[in-house]
Formats: C-alpha cells, sequence, structure tokens
C-alpha cells in the first residue's frame, strides 16, 4: 500500500500543479499567499508589541485575500469556498467597521 501510494503521489501533484496550471489555478494561490501572509504580518507586530496584537493591517489583507479567494471559489464553481470566504468576509468587514467606530468614539466623533 505505502508503495502504491508513493508511487501515485507525484503523478497526483503533476495533475493538480502542472497539467491543470492556468490563469485561475495560479490566481487562487496567489489569493492564498496574500490571505496566509496576514498571519506573518500579526505575529511580526506581536513580536514588536511584546504581546499579541492585531494590526488593522491584518483586517485589511484578511479582505484582500478572501475576496480573492472567493473569486477564485466563484470561478471554479466551489461552494465550500464560496460559502466559508462569504461569510469571513462580511465578518472582516464588520471587524473594521467596530474598529473605525471606536476610532471615532476614542476622538470624541458622532
Amino acid at each position: 500500500m505505502l508503495i502504491q501510494l508513493a508511487h501515485d503521489l507525484p503523478a497526483y501533484f503533476y495533475d493538480v500543479f502542472v497539467t491543470r496550471l492556468d490563469f485561475w489555478l495560479v490566481f487562487g494561490i496567489v489569493a492564498q499567499v496574500v490571505f496566509g501572509s496576514r498571519f506573518i504580518l500579526q505575529w511580526i507586530a506581536s513580536e514588536r508589541a511584546g504581546r499579541s496584537v492585531m494590526p488593522l493591517s491584518f483586517w485589511f489583507l484578511s479582505i484582500l485575500g478572501g475576496l480573492m479567494t472567493l473569486v477564485y471559489g466563484f470561478v471554479r464553481r466551489e461552494p465550500v469556498i464560496i460559502i466559508g470566504q462569504g461569510l469571513s468576509t462580511g465578518i472582516y468587514l464588520r471587524n473594521l467597521a467596530l474598529i473605525f467606530r471606536e476610532r471615532r468614539r476614542r476622538r470624541g466623533s458622532p
């Protein structure tokens, strides 16, 4: 079984990453890189602050990566991606709205 798996795995990855290579696959990979980079950014910001922090740019990268992945899901007709990223992007937008509302409140604006 393991020998068969070792034989089939390279063919699987070749099919997924070479045979099916097109603009949308590259777009989807870039979307995941953008989306994943938010965690690196958050880690760096936390290390600099010496505590866990969530920089504003985290939410912007979340929205950008989420929207890119959502577009990829629509193009590829992937309901799991569409549902997941659609809901998540709404949450990221809501977090930004709450952050900006809190900033206005601190400045004394209505």
